[in-house]
């Protein structure tokens, strides 16, 4: 949700939680810890209802004898009949916002199963949501309007049962927008048809939630209804109850993928801004961790800038930003900077150039939606920012992600684990799973130790794997890890200026030492790849 829909923040209300300010208050009337993660205030329907246009369809409480759904059933999901006499004609199913409104009704015409709608549902919330709050033991998600009616009958109306929007076609779609409040539940259970779409529709759905979040119903009859039809709601209770975790298909004989073997890769490629560093990688690629690491003023946020503009200009996917020590708004100046080859980045800088010009460098980047960034106060711990990364992943399809930096989000878990290493193995395994599990490319930033010695690396000290801050695991999760290393005390503009790209690990290709060398131009703020100008001959 936009910023603006965030109103003041606060001390949280839950006792465990010692946060002073992540809690913040939305427009909604609910508040949200970004802290523990805790919803307060979930009543939303108590709130004033906006003003909504009557349905042109109008219909009136009943039985839905049709398909044995109980008069009690359909009111709890707000739906209504229309009959001809003793015959039912059409089942009209309601559709709300956010806010608890009625924006759209549902018709579904008996006779000829025949469904359009009155009203805009694609505004609306999932069939069902708006009767039971987030956060809970298990919700299932059945296919059909009638299915989640069923399965929430059959159940004794002990469990949240609701249906995606516009049937198997588009599950992905409305479940991806419900993404929030689905993962909030501790068990979600997939109830939907067995037949070829149906089958799709849970194997796409399956794949956004974390392992063993998903639970698959495997139906034995081609819907719930059809159980509750039947008069068999009791096994339709055992079908449940014996849902299997979601486990991917993927176990197979190596034999089977000869004709396939010389296909292209699965993982997506793009090459690196400057062609010497792709002599030793071959470029970056999807399902890659990479971590960049430097001492401190060597250049980080300089190349993650030059590599998120290039990713933008050189691909068509959706990129994910996590710059944790900056505001969103400098996020976005910082990459219009790059379009601009100015440090538009620095307000009396930008003041130099236009509104229009600045408009225009805004629609080419930032305007693309295609950025998406995480925007952050208060205390941030490892799972919130796991969780949004998995957000960004596969809610808003972003293929390639940067966190800035891993040194912060360790910083304030040493009390909680007992030491920095011991926070950084954790972190990092979990990192290392999400890329596996989501197929992303994770470009992470981390800090350097301070190596022994006089020299450090803000003289040039030449950077190895031993000198990464707090753990060998970094060096161990990671595809690849590269260095930057600049001597800052160069008495020489052009030198000092200089920054060495050192690949430390290269597990693509194997290849490490010196890639390149990156030039930072002061005025412009881009850096750009130069010959070696320290002529040792150090470049192999």
């Amino acid at each position: 949700m936009s910023q603006s829909q965030w109103l003041n923040r606060g001390p949280c209300p839950n006792p465990k939680c010692d946060t002073e300010y992540g809690n913040v208050q939305h427009k909604l009337g609910y508040s949200f810890c970004f802290a523990c993660e805790t919803r307060f205030g979930d009543n939303i329907l108590s709130m004033p209802k906006q003003e909504v246009k009557p349905m042109s369809t109008t219909g009136n409480w009943g039985e839905l004898s049709d398909r044995k759904i109980s008069v009690d059933t359909a009111k709890k999901y707000n739906t209504k009949i229309k009959s001809d006499g003793s015959i039912i004609t059409h089942h009209l199913y309601g559709y709300f916002d956010e806010l608890g409104n009625q924006i759209a009704t549902k018709v579904r015409q008996t006779k000829d199963k025949k469904m359009w709608s009155e009203g805009d549902i694609s505004d609306a919330v999932l069939f069902g949501q708006n009767i039971f709050s987030p956060k809970g033991k298990y919700i299932t998600v059945c296919e059909g309007e009638v299915d989640a009616m069923s399965a929430y009958q059959m159940m004794g109306s002990k469990w949240p049962c609701i249906s995606i929007k516009t049937g198997a076609a588009g599950a992905l779609r409305d479940c991806k927008k419900a993404f929030t409040y689905l993962d909030s539940f501790d068990t979600v259970v997939l109830c939907f048809d067995m037949d070829k779409q149906g089958r799709k529709a849970t194997e796409e759905v399956a794949q956004l939630f974390a392992p063993n979040k998903c639970k698959i119903a495997h139906l034995e009859h081609k819907d719930s209804n059809e159980y509750l039809k039947m008069g068999r709601g009791k096994d339709f209770t055992q079908v449940w109850w014996n849902a299997q975790p979601y486990t991917p298909a993927g176990i197979i004989n190596l034999k089977d993928i000869g004709s396939s073997l010389y296909d292209e890769e699965y993982c997506e490629t793009c090459l690196y801004p400057w062609p010497k560093m792709n002599e030793k990688t071959y470029g970056m690629r999807t399902g890659e961790l990479v971590t960049f690491t430097s001492g401190a003023g060597m250049g980080k946020s300089s190349v993650m800038r030059e590599l998120m503009h290039h990713l933008l200009r050189n691909t068509e996917d959706n990129i994910g930003v996590l710059a944790l020590e900056e505001s969103v708004k400098n996020t976005a100046w910082n990459i219009m900077s790059v379009e601009a080859s100015s440090r538009l980045y620095i307000k009396e800088v930008r003041e130099g150039f236009t509104r229009e010009e600045l408009v225009q460098w805004q629609e080419n980047t930032i305007n693309s939606g295609r950025f998406f960034a995480f925007d952050h106060f208060g205390s941030i711990g490892n799972d919130e920012i796991l969780s949004r990364i998995r957000f960004m992943a596969q809610a808003l399809g972003c293929k390639w992600i940067v966190l800035d930096h891993l040194s912060i989000l360790v910083s304030g878990q040493e009390e909680s684990f007992g030491d920095e290493r011991k926070s950084i193995d954790m972190l990092m395994t979990k990192l290392r799973s999400l890329v596996e599990q989501t197929g992303i490319g994770l470009l992470l930033v981390s800090h350097l130790r301070r190596p022994s010695g006089d020299r450090g690396h803000e003289e040039g000290k030449e950077v190895s794997l031993s000198h990464l801050r707090g753990s060998a695991s970094i060096a161990h999760l990671s595809d690849g890890v590269i260095a930057l290393e600049r001597n800052q005390q160069e008495d020489d503009d052009i030198l000092s200026n200089t920054t060495t790209v050192r690949i430390l690990k290269n597990r693509y290709t194997g290849e490490t030492g010196i890639a390149t060398h990156l030039f930072y131009d002061r005025k412009t703020g881009r850096m750009t790849e130069i010959d070696n100008p320290f002529d040792t001959g150090d470049n192999e």
